[in-house]
């Protein structure tokens, strides 16, 4: 048995998998996440650690007999998040998360020295781990001279199961201090960002070994043999994993939190200017090339929360399949805008209102907004010369057909949704534990799924979105000078 552990941005999930991929069971438990100010997010690796004693306990009470077989983990996390450790290896301030964008400004000063891009393949963003190091510096100088160590989130659940302090190559590519062509720490990096090589983890591929479980956890847990801890990966190279993104040119369309439209590569191929996320696979010599929205499936929950009627409502109240654009154009940048903007300064915007505008209206523009964002990062994606051989889509968002045949006419290119079953970043951390721990090939283990149908895009509605496209990306150049006053 094998398991695979993701801490998400709102909860761990846990995912007990056979070695033939066969879920057994599941588990989940939510993390709350703290917003001490404007743009700050921040969470306490301590909980981590109880959303993952709760997984735990869980799984084993639901399926102890098949539990006590476990002879892997895989560890998935949500990236760039800044744990920071004294020599003790203790917690000096709550974990700054991905959508942290407090360090915007040292984000820009380290962009601007040339051999950073040059290094990582890609622009410092502000929610990377490299400006939250830098912030701290200057804005917390007594935490900042106690730094002994630094570690991804998913990274210090695998300290509490092993012991170490390990990290793998897909997770630390967002951190702007990993050579990301040569999959190694950059000293260079480091020295430019006033870090040190020894307050990093040892590095290890995803699918390799990254650790033994505790004996302590063995006996708590009731398990007589060996436990290996795999390397893991960053969330988003998990779920290609899951889902079987592996070999060049296969995708994935993640309608979450977030949206992610990912492509595997079987070579290094940057263009930081792009915005385009440009990290290492979580399966050695390959890399993943991302573009990457910040508000997908969220803008539906904010707009839930301020229409006062659930998210199931608004879409069920749409046509089942789209009609053409609305009038009205959503701009979906509540977070500001990594791909292909990198801009945390932009803010959302409806346009094109009237008197006549209703929550269908509104939750429509939602929908397109999002897919006209998701259109810019497939532009940008194709300016670095890459393009999706095929798409799977995954996510909350994907369970609407309206949602998906929009997206599909936006990108003009056609949607593959998998039959059943789970195939997210839990699935592909318990995967990569197969292959630590049975010395399995990665391309062997993480097949795609079988498809359960083909979204077409809609060839008569072409014409009307792409217009309706053009319009938004104008919107953008409008209203992003304004942002910045």
């Amino acid at each position: 048995m094998y398991l695979g552990l993701d801490l998400g941005t709102s909860g761990l999930r846990g995912v007990l998998i056979e070695e033939a991929g066969t879920v057994i069971g599941s588990a989940e438990h939510e993390i709350a996440t703290s917003y001490p100010r404007s743009g700050w997010s921040e969470q306490a690796p301590e909980d981590w650690i109880d959303a993952c004693r709760a997984v735990i306990a869980r799984i084993r009470a639901e399926h102890e007999t098949e539990f006590s077989k476990l002879r892997g983990i895989g560890l998935s996390g949500h990236m760039h998040g800044a744990t920071l450790l004294d020599a003790d290896l203790n917690v000096l301030r709550p974990c700054i998360m991905w959508n942290d964008t407090r360090a915007a400004q040292e984000a820009a000063k380290l962009d601007q020295i040339t051999d950073m891009r040059a290094i990582s393949g890609n622009i410092v963003f502000p929610g990377f781990t490299a400006p939250k190091l830098e912030w701290v510096r200057t804005h917390e100088p007594d935490v900042y001279s106690r730094v002994a160590k630094v570690l991804l989130p998913k990274d210090y659940l695998r300290l509490w199961l092993t012991g170490e302090c390990i990290s793998d190559m897909s997770d630390s590519a967002g951190t702007s201090w990993l050579d990301v062509s040569s999959r190694t720490w950059s000293e260079t990096a480091l020295r430019l960002s006033h870090m040190r090589l020894d307050q990093m983890p040892r590095l290890v591929e995803g699918s390799e070994v990254g650790g033994d479980l505790r004996s302590e956890l063995r006996q708590d847990w009731g398990l007589t043999g060996p436990v290996v801890v795999a390397g893991g990966a960053g969330d988003n190279a998990a779920a290609a994993c899951g889902i079987g993104s592996v070999e060049d040119g296969a995708g994935f369309l993640s309608l979450g939190t977030s949206g992610v439209l990912l492509v595997a590569r079987d070579r290094y191929a940057p263009k930081p200017e792009t915005a385009v996320h440009c990290f290492c696979h979580a399966v050695p010599d390959r890399w993943i090339q991302m573009g990457v929205i910040l508000s997908a499936t969220n803008c539906m929950n904010w707009l839930s929360r301020n229409l006062r009627q659930s998210v199931g409502d608004l879409a069920g109240a749409l046509p089942k399949s789209p009609e053409g654009p609305s009038a009205a154009r959503f701009l979906p940048y509540l977070s500001g805008e990594r791909t292909p903007h990198n801009d945390s300064a932009i803010r959302g915007a409806f346009l094109g209102l009237d008197v006549s505008s209703g929550p269908v209206d509104l939750t429509q523009a939602v929908m397109e907004g999002v897919g006209f964002a998701m259109r810019d990062c497939l532009e940008a994606l194709r300016s670095t010369g890459t393009e999706p051989s095929s798409l799977m889509a995954v996510g909350g968002g994907a369970q609407s057909q309206y949602w998906l045949e929009t997206l599909a006419t936006v990108l003009q290119i056609p949607l593959a949704l998998p039959r059943g079953g789970e195939f997210g970043a839990a699935i592909g951390a318990a995967r990569l534990a197969i292959c630590a721990a049975s010395g399995a090939e990665p391309t062997d283990v993480m097949s795609p799924p079988e498809v359960g149908s083909i979204i077409e895009p809609r060839a008569d509605l072409f014409a009307a979105y792409e217009q309706a496209y053009q319009s938004y990306r104008q919107y953008y150049a409008a209203l992003a000078p304004l942002a910045q006053r």
